[in-house]
């Protein structure tokens, strides 16, 4: 549930950046939007890992 709570982070976290990207077209943030994206992808597959190992331990 520890890598769950990162995801709803990195999300709040992205939020921002996302504003600045598609609202002022600020390439900066559009950088650490990609990169954020990255590391939720990274978490996504971990957590998928993490399910599948306990559904099959069952």
């Amino acid at each position: 549930m520890e890598k769950f709570e990162k995801v709803k982070q990195l999300i709040s976290d992205i939020e921002t950046d996302a504003g600045k990207f598609y609202n002022s077209n600020n390439g900066a943030a559009g950088t650490r939007v990609r990169k954020a994206m990255q590391d939720l992808k990274v978490l996504a597959t971990e957590i998928r890992k993490e399910v599948t190992e306990k559904k099959n331990a069952k």
